[in-house]
């Protein structure tokens, strides 16, 4: 490895020529412009590679991150609320010894808080005795007085517990917040981690870095520690508001790391003081809730009346101790900055220690004495709000006009126990990639601990975040904040173990662990429908594109009119090619094509079909293996609209070949439990009512049976290859409504789709029950209507047949309605309908 210069001075062509610090402390370099020891040998790595070569590997990682659909969702963004992932390639650096202070800081402070948590819920001694005012406590949103008396999981008042740190000028670490309620950043830690030793990995394997699989392992062993008693394989679920939620996507990503259930709050309930999972085969008892919902909203009984996110009676499992969560309810309680003037003194009580971790310097405007500094220095004051559920917004004290001031002055006057006022810190800066150079930004540290049977186990590493700009102290991903790998420097190289370790004895073989709620059965069952339906679009769309991209070589085709009406009622993109202004669109049919397959606002077109399966399948993307979830997320980011028709028959190609490659994963990594089932099914019966929209669309629209595209009917129903091999003659009625109708042999035919449907509905999940029994008997009666029209000899192209293809997507209708009644219905949720105040 090419040796790196000591100083900036000497690397005047390098990555770093510009790389001017202008905070009082930078990760990087020294205040005289000499690298840190720790970082030459990754500087000298980057200049070998060279700006253009590493520039590749930040867009291979945004690639990786794409495919993996690492996502992080803005709320504000008029745009689009989902956004990539931002991950910067050039990770923070961290010396081992450094680390090893960092990790005892960080177990003394989460043990620390532990202690106090089991002291405010249980015998308050604290207050009894002075050391904590009450007003700090009860003044905070985060403590739940329903909470008081509640067992702690296995003892542990805080099993997860994240801190955000930032660096003071002197080089020292302080914690600007603590993170209690339902630490956030594993996931895209280890997310981070996954890409980017990936994208450089000898990079990564010269620099020794700690693994990151043993904290995951910890994890992983933390929902068996805590579990009620008596559970040797206890069931976890992962509680999550819903896609719609800004980390979503590290929600399904950890069910999946740590094997739970992705569950939202209406897929549980609870009976008996217990809770249960609901699922197609019935209630499943739940022993562990990773939960991702704040507190305050998962149980609308005892917490928020206006809650939709949570489960009511969830507090009453966990008080009687058949339910354990992590992080219990109400631990938020301690991500109160007006607690931290008071944790060095609690340290002393409760440890007999000094906190080796300090807090950023805080001020609580509830003590005299702290409200005349913070009033007398507010213009190098963060004031800020006890509560963050109030209205009360973080103030910069310089930022203030008078106006603004004398408001503030007064609020704090009018609920002075309400506010802090903390130093303003001049965050530390880290080197981050912009424009194939290095430029320097400030940074804040996530470190994430777990709770062990003697203590706490910290990843060695985390989660780094830096601003987007350079005038930009505010480090936040909803302001366009950029993540950090976090790359903990051993001594030596470490071996990977994996995140499975060998069982401590032999494992009983089960076939289960597929739980299937009526939620997710909904959403896969319409990922398969829009899969389909959007297929289906795409054949017909291409059919028709081809036609009008060859009229300059045979200016009149007689089949394509009937071909582009076909067009609008199959995907119903009314008034399209047959109501108002018809005419003119058939004169000129590429505009209209264009828009039925590129505008996401066309209702029925392919761009909307497309959006409308992302989103089912993000709701379900735990249930999908990572090679599923990477086609998935190809389909709508490459369906791009084109510039000319030619590029547009070209995307049409390349989709279908990814809803082939869709359908070919999920019949070939899905095993066949309920799952599979639904998803199959909402392919089975779109393509049932698909075909009998195209047949009756070309075939039964009035036109002679000369005048019916046949060439284009068997394209669309990708069945041409077989028709010529088995006819070898020209097109013939009653042999191509035989093939797309009645044969049994045919993947595509009607009948197929039907009997395939019988089989999947009799094997649902409590398809004996009998209120699940009329989207049974309406495939069979459309199956039947179908046997005796094939029973009566050939098919002819007559009123006789339109009639019966109406009935078949008559019965087939009802039969998704009767199936969504079934299964998917969710009855009204229990709310208070009166505040207790």
């Amino acid at each position: 490895m090419t040796a790196m210069p000591d100083s900036l001075a000497a690397t005047a062509p390098s990555l770093l020529a510009g790389y001017r610090p202008t905070a009082a402390y930078d990760e990087c370099v020294t205040p005289d412009g000499t690298i840190r020891p720790h970082w030459r040998p990754l500087l000298a790595a980057l200049e070998t590679l060279g700006a253009g070569e590493f520039g590749q590997r930040q867009r291979e990682a945004r690639r990786m991150l794409r495919e993996h659909g690492a996502t992080y969702n803005v709320y504000d963004d008029p745009q689009t609320a989902e956004r990539l992932w931002p991950l910067d390639p050039v990770p923070l650096l961290m010396p081992s010894a450094e680390w090893q202070v960092i990790e005892h800081g960080l177990v003394q402070r989460a043990e620390l808080l532990e202690l106090i948590l089991a002291d405010l819920y249980g015998p308050q001694t604290l207050l009894r005795r002075g050391l904590l005012p009450p007003e700090v406590v009860f003044a905070h949103g985060g403590y739940a007085r329903p909470c008081g008396g509640v067992p702690a999981p296995g003892g542990r008042a805080l099993p997860l517990y994240a801190a955000d740190l930032a660096r003071l000028a002197d080089g020292s670490l302080c914690v600007l917040g603590d993170r209690a309620q339902a630490p956030s950043g594993v996931g895209y830690a280890l997310e981070n981690r996954t890409v980017l030793a990936r994208v450089v990995p000898s990079l990564f394997r010269d620099a020794h870095v700690h693994r990151l699989p043993p904290f995951l392992r910890r994890l992983r062993a933390l929902l068996a520690d805590l579990a009620p008693a008596g559970q040797e394989a206890p069931h976890a679920v992962l509680l999550t508001p819903g896609p719609g939620n800004e980390t979503f996507f590290e929600h399904a990503f950890l069910a999946g790391e740590l094997g739970c259930t992705l569950a939202q709050g209406d897929d549980l309930t609870v009976r008996d003081q217990r809770l249960w999972l609901r699922t197609l085969e019935g209630l499943r008892p739940v022993d562990v809730v990773v939960r991702r919902v704040d507190g305050g909203f998962c149980d609308p009984l005892e917490l928020r009346p206006d809650s939709l996110l949570g489960t009511p009676g969830l507090l009453q499992a966990a008080r009687a101790g058949r339910v354990a969560l992590l992080n219990p309810l109400g631990a938020s309680a301690v991500e109160n900055p007006a607690l931290m003037p008071f944790l060095p003194g609690l340290a002393r009580a409760l440890l007999g220690e000094d906190l080796a971790l300090p807090s950023v310097p805080t001020w609580w405007c509830g003590d005299d004495s702290a409200r005349a500094h913070v009033l007398d220095n507010l213009a190098a004051m963060v004031v800020k709000p006890i509560d963050p559920h109030v209205s009360e917004r973080i103030v910069f004290g310089d930022a203030l006009d008078a106006a603004a001031r004398a408001a503030l002055l007064d609020r704090i006057a009018a609920r002075p126990h309400a506010f802090v006022g903390q130093a303003r810190v001049a965050l530390s800066t880290a080197p981050v990639w912009i424009n194939d150079r290095l430029e320097p930004r400030a940074m804040v540290l996530r470190a994430f601990l777990a709770a062990e049977r003697d203590g706490y186990a910290v990843m060695p590493g985390g989660l780094c975040r830096v601003a987007p700009t350079p005038d930009t102290l505010v480090v936040s991903n909803q302001h366009g904040g950029v993540s950090k790998d976090v790359w903990v420097l051993a001594s030596e190289p470490e071996r990977d173990t994996g995140l499975l370790l060998p069982a401590a004895r032999p494992l009983p073989v089960v076939r289960g662990g597929q739980e299937v709620p009526g939620r997710v059965a909904d959403n896969l069952y319409w990922v398969g429908r829009y899969a389909e339906r959007a297929e289906g679009a795409a054949r017909l769309l291409r059919e028709a594109l081809r036609r009008v991209v060859d009229l300059d070589a045979a200016p009149y085709d007689p089949y394509l009119p009937p071909l582009l009406r076909a067009v609008t009622a199959a995907t119903a993109t009314y008034p399209g090619f047959v109501g108002a202004g018809a005419a003119e669109r058939l004169a000129a049919p590429g505009a209209e094509l264009r828009a039925v397959c590129f505008s996401a606002s066309r209702c029925g077109g392919v761009r909307f079909n497309l959006d409308a399966l992302g989103r089912a399948a993000r709701a379900v993307r735990d249930r999908f293996s990572p090679d599923t979830w990477r086609v998935l997320g190809a389909l709508p980011r490459e369906f791009a609209e084109p510039l000319t028709l030619d590029d547009a028959l070209a995307q049409l190609d390349r989709l279908l070949m990814l809803l082939a490659a869709f359908g070919g994963l999920s019949a070939d990594s899905l095993s066949r439990g309920q799952r599979w089932r639904f998803l199959e099914i909402g392919r089975r019966l779109e393509r049932g009512l698909g075909t009998i929209g195209l047949l009756r669309a070309l075939c039964l629209s009035g036109g002679a049976a000369g005048a019916v595209p046949w060439d284009a009917l068997l394209a669309v129903a990708d069945a041409s290859i077989t028709y010529r091999r088995r006819y070898r003659a020209a097109a013939d009625a009653g042999a191509v409504l035989d093939l797309l109708i009645d044969d049994e042999s045919n993947p595509r035919a009607l009948i197929y789709q039907l009997a395939r449907l019988e089989t999947l509905l009799d094997g649902l999940a409590g398809a004996a029950a009998p209120d699940r029994g009329v989207e049974r008997e309406r495939v069979r009666a459309a199956l039947a209507e179908v046997r005796r029209g094939a029973a009566a000899g050939g098919r002819a192209l007559d009123r006789a047949l339109d009639e019966s293809l109406g009935r078949v997507a008559t019965l087939l209708a009802e039969a998704a309605e009767a199936l969504a009644a079934s299964y998917f219905a969710r009855g009204a949720r229990p709310q208070q309908l009166v505040r207790i105040v």
